[in-house]
């Protein structure tokens, strides 16, 4: 199970890269570094159905970060939530693919708009709280990214969570120490990240974001009861391809073809 979902994981940076240089979209490495999450959520862990894509029952899943829905359109496509063909017309004026997840049920599994940082986490967080009000167990998973924790509707969000006990939503940090413009930690002190969770009355744990055996066992541990869970999952800007990461260049720099050709070797798939 894990080798098949570390299979799935390169072919989809692949793709990612790939679809970056087509359409001139930029946030690749941040949509590289949430890859291995995204497909252990998707392939192993959240309960849903692609055909009925609205079941009531369903988990929930929110990307915060939204400038990685590049990340996530790709993913869906392979989940099979829609012919991956569909992508084809990614970037395309009056197209429903672009740089952020888009409202309005536009694209099958996708719940909310998101990208406006701070918001995935108090949409997680009323989605959980509708859960319990009708009865239901379905659970509400978030990623945030890093720097989004600078913004104080997170910590909002992360203090009523605690305060309502909501043991049905999870968060999952995707901590590759870069944001926009610097290191994550030096613009804001958020270290020790794992430490201010809990102390906001979170069962918070620390992973490396890359081992899948580590993030599909993080995923799946039954909460603790009475309290959310927060996964501070240690991550790579550019994983995966050796002249990418940890270079926030890649945060807004489109690859050339030759480029394109390096990486899929890297990543161990076929042209």
């Amino acid at each position: 199970m894990i080798a098949a979902l570390k299979d799935r994981a390169a072919l989809l940076r692949a793709r990612i890269i790939e679809t970056s240089h087509r359409t001139g979209t930029p946030h690749l490495a941040s949509c590289l570094s949430c890859v291995d999450i995204l497909t252990a959520l998707y392939f192993e862990v959240l309960r849903l159905d692609p055909a009925r894509p609205d079941l009531p029952g369903r988990d929930r899943f929110l990307l915060s970060k939204g400038h990685a829905a590049p990340a996530l359109f790709q993913v869906l496509a392979m989940r099979g939530f829609y012919p991956e063909s569909r992508l084809d017309t990614y970037g395309e004026d009056g197209g429903v693919f672009g740089e952020h997840p888009p409202a309005g049920g536009q694209v099958p599994g996708i719940e909310a708009a998101t990208g406006s940082l701070g918001h995935g986490l108090p949409i997680g967080l009323g989605m959980a709280l509708a859960a319990r009000l009708a009865g239901r167990d379905n659970r509400v998973f978030v990623v945030l990214g890093d720097g989004e924790c600078n913004e104080g509707s997170v910590w909002e969000a992360a203090m009523m969570a605690a305060a309502q006990r909501m043991d049905n939503l999870t968060i999952i940090v995707d901590y590759n120490k870069w944001q926009a413009t610097g290191r994550s930690d030096e613009v804001l002190a958020l270290a020790p990240l794992a430490d201010k969770w809990r102390a906001f009355g979170w069962s918070a744990v620390e992973i490396d974001g890359h081992d899948m055996a580590a993030v599909v066992d993080a995923l799946k541990r039954p909460p603790e009861a009475g309290r959310p869970t927060a996964i501070v999952a240690h991550t790579i800007k550019g994983r995966g391809v050796s002249f990418m990461e940890d270079d926030n260049n890649w945060h807004y720099r489109i690859p050339g073809k030759d480029e394109v050709l390096a990486a899929r070797r890297e990543l161990g798939v076929a042209p």
